[in-house]
């Protein structure tokens, strides 16, 4: 059933969820990708760097990174009500995108006490570059990643 508001379709079991249930998808993402990707972040600046260069040591991190996005894709997937759509899903990947951005580039910048122009003139290329793609792959994984029927 459908009702009419001034012209638009709006299905009323959409309106009355669809904005909450979004912004806790969004929030279980970013929290459960941001807080894995923190330890490992701990992990690679004082462990691994101190053995290996700084490159390596992202690009050793990225792989995990990976398995924790999908791995959250999944349990969103399995325990909750992700949206059917391509763009409901991609909408949950974009808004956290936003928010890991936020969050990194606050926390990074603050902590280091670093300009956003130092920030990116101290990045490695090679790394940089991959983080680039890891970003883009985590906008996207809840699109890339559905539930089996």
């Amino acid at each position: 059933m459908r009702h009419v508001i001034s012209g638009l379709q709006v299905r009323p079991a959409v309106k009355k969820w669809f904005i909450p249930q979004i912004l806790k998808l969004v929030a279980l993402y970013f929290g459960g990708v941001f807080g894995i990707g923190f330890l490992l972040g701990i992990i690679r600046t004082l462990w691994v760097a101190s053995y290996v260069s700084t490159r390596l040591a992202e690009l050793a991190e990225m792989p995990l990174m990976l398995v924790a996005m999908l791995l959250t894709v999944h349990l969103l997937n399995r325990h909750f009500s992700m949206p059917h759509t391509t763009a409901g899903r991609l909408g949950v990947g974009l808004i956290a995108l936003c928010f890991l951005l936020a969050a990194e580039l606050g926390g990074v910048l603050w902590l280091r006490g670093l300009t956003l122009d130092e920030y990116f003139a101290s990045r490695d290329p090679i790394a940089g570059t991959a983080y680039v793609g890891v970003l883009v792959l985590f906008a996207a994984m809840p699109v890339l990643v559905r539930q089996r029927s």
